[in-house]
């Protein structure tokens, strides 16, 4: 079968991304296909996910033709679905091939989950170039495969072991690589619920929420005022914190939500952010000079410890054991450190110069090139 769409026009770039799963997935290969339109946009941009990822729902909103195949995870232990694995790879493998062919692929941008390993091997089986882009410090076994014949590997982090990786930085959206914290603090505090002067610490699980986190500063928020800052607490959709007798917890100088629709408007509020350390978090506070401090999810393989690492010893985050973010660590580190200005304005130096603005602007230089050789 040719690789050529019949309506494919003479000098176009047809790219094809793969990735999803999660948002630490998703939102880097939005800001990839973006920024492929922005410096091409004569060029076709199509995804492939699975149908129980989130880039069902994200991909679409974002204007990015989404085509699926068959999610194959890898059993951690003997079983029938072991057994069954080569089948059922084969069978995604000749899905992946399908959706290469009918866009006429020049190039295939990987950035992990369990789609990729299909698509990575119809690619190579194609002679069709890979581009690989790994966000976490410690690889996914779908890139850590991918990685073996890429053409190119790039990553978020400069010490991922990759073989001849290329640290680029985590590609994301234009809203927070171009933010100005400072210029727009004063808005986004005011649409937070926020007093405009005081000095703010925001302290969030991410969209799902944290329990442990949560737990914490239901414990101090009444502690909030008397220390001359404010607290916004992003609990996570239906994780509002409550007290004994069911009503949400309200205090001077606390807010809580459970959401917040753009994460550019708690950087822009925020003198210090208290989050988890996922990939796409470590990026994007170093990206806009954002002090924080870091609480590694406990469970996996450690990842997100390895991904505040670098920011860490760089001076721009504290790092703490989820185990160990206990109300007396945050009444003396925390509020100890969104009062202290200086200390304040010497991270997010440190942290500004550590971060990158442009890793989406130059993944998508490296796809067009390849993609033209191809």
């Amino acid at each position: 079968m040719s690789s050529e769409p019949l309506n494919k026009a003479e000098g176009s770039v047809n790219v094809v991304l793969a990735g999803g799963g999660t948002a630490g997935h998703v939102s880097p290969l939005l800001a990839i296909a973006h920024a492929i339109e922005e410096a091409d946009p004569a060029a076709s941009v199509c995804a492939v996910g699975t149908a129980s990822g989130m880039e069902t729902r994200l991909v679409p909103a974002a204007g990015v033709p989404l085509e699926l195949i068959d999610r194959v995870p890898l059993p951690r232990r003997p079983s029938a679905d072991l057994l069954r694995l080569p089948a059922r790879l084969n069978r995604a493998v000749q899905q992946a091939g399908r959706i290469l062919d009918s866009q006429g692929a020049d190039v295939v941008v990987g950035v992990g989950g369990y789609v990729c390993t299909p698509v990575y091997l119809a690619a190579a089986r194609r002679r069709i170039p890979v581009i690989i882009h790994e966000a976490n410090a410690r690889p996914g076994l779908a890139n850590r495969v991918g990685a073996r014949f890429a053409s190119v590997v790039a990553t978020a982090f400069a010490d991922t072991p990759l073989k001849g990786a290329v640290p680029v930085g985590m590609p994301m959206r234009q809203e927070i690589a171009e933010l100005d914290r400072s210029a727009l603090r004063a808005q986004a505090r005011d649409e937070l619920g926020l007093d405009p002067d005081l000095p703010t610490v925001v302290v969030t699980g991410g969209s799902s929420g944290a329990q442990s986190m949560n737990r914490t500063v239901a414990k101090i928020a009444r502690e909030v005022a008397e220390h001359g800052y404010q607290l916004l607490h992003v609990t996570g959709r239906t994780k509002e914190v409550r007290t004994d007798s069911g009503e949400l917890l309200r205090a001077p100088g606390y807010v809580q939500t459970e959401y917040v629709d753009g994460m550019e408007k708690v950087y822009a509020a925020a003198d210090l952010l208290v989050a988890r350390a996922g990939a796409a978090t470590v990026c994007e506070v170093a990206a806009v000079g954002l002090p924080a401090v870091f609480v590694p999810l406990p469970i996996g393989n450690g990842e997100q410890a390895l991904n505040a690492r670098s920011l860490v010893a760089a001076g721009g985050a504290e790092l703490v054991k989820d185990s160990e973010f206990t109300p007396q660590f945050y009444r003396d580190t925390v509020a100890a450190l969104v009062t202290d200005a200086p200390r304040l304005n010497r991270m997010a130096q440190a942290s500004a110069a550590h971060g990158i603005r442009d890793a989406a602007q130059t993944m998508a230089q490296l796809v067009l090139e390849h993609a033209q050789r191809h």
